[in-house]
């Protein structure tokens, strides 16, 4: 099978409608696209500090969640049998392939459960991105958005790695996802993230990068998939 497209088995329901946000709201962008004021840092419900990045009128993570709790205190459930999370309608997260190694770089990935549930995976002041923070965030990259996204070089991207130069400051790192069969797919490929807001029945929209694009994807998903997540500050 030729990796540059192995997410095509999968992806994700009803598929794919990639905008070039430049084209949208391209005068909503700053002369400059790097970041406006030194990053910042972010605690979590577990007492994890996150780098942060000002972008824009906002401020995001720079680094992908990687919580085992809610706000309040309770433990999300870790999943790693694929009859169990196939079969999930509650919050879940997963280390891609069961590896908490391979988490400590690429955060969990989280089912459409965990986000929306009242419990809350952020922290007070921050919240999972709207489809419309999303929007905001590459109207102000414009044209390419995904090449500033991601980050630079192969250390974590899969060759080419088209065109990228994090020169955002957002880092975004190829975590693939968990199917909602319970597989993993695509570690090194692409970047796929949750937004809170719903796309149809039993739909999500989602954003997602790849390692043979300079585009961000905007799609709708199962909400059964395992997604990484990125916070931005209310």
């Amino acid at each position: 099978m030729n990796h540059a497209y192995r997410f095509h088995k999968y992806l994700l329901l009803p598929l794919t409608v990639i905008l070039m946000f430049g084209v949208l709201g391209s005068d909503c962008k700053k002369s400059s696209t790097g970041p406006d004021t030194k990053p910042d840092t972010m605690t979590g419900n577990d007492g994890k500090v996150y780098q942060t990045v000002t972008i824009g009128n906002q401020v995001w993570m720079a680094e992908n969640l990687r919580e085992t709790k809610y706000r309040n205190g309770d433990a999300i459930p870790n999943v790693t049998d694929n009859t169990e999370w196939s079969g999930l309608s509650t919050g879940a997260r997963c280390a891609y392939n069961n590896s908490e190694t391979t988490a400590d770089t690429y955060g969990y990935l989280y089912n459409w459960y965990a986000v929306d549930d009242s419990r809350n995976l952020a922290p007070s002041g921050w919240r999972v991105p709207t489809d419309a923070d999303w929007t905001t965030l590459t109207n102000y990259l414009g044209s390419n958005a995904g090449v500033k996204m991601k980050e630079a070089g192969t250390s974590h991207w899969n060759s080419p790695n088209t065109g990228a130069t994090n020169e955002s400051g957002f880092t975004a790192l190829p975590g693939g996802y968990r199917c909602s069969d319970g597989d993993f797919i695509n570690l090194g490929y692409s970047a796929s993230f949750w937004s809170s807001t719903e796309g149809g029945i039993s739909l999500v929209w989602a954003r997602a990068l790849y390692f043979d694009h300079s585009e961000v994807s905007r799609y709708s998903s199962s909400e059964q998939f395992g997604f990484s997540v990125r916070l931005v500050r209310e």
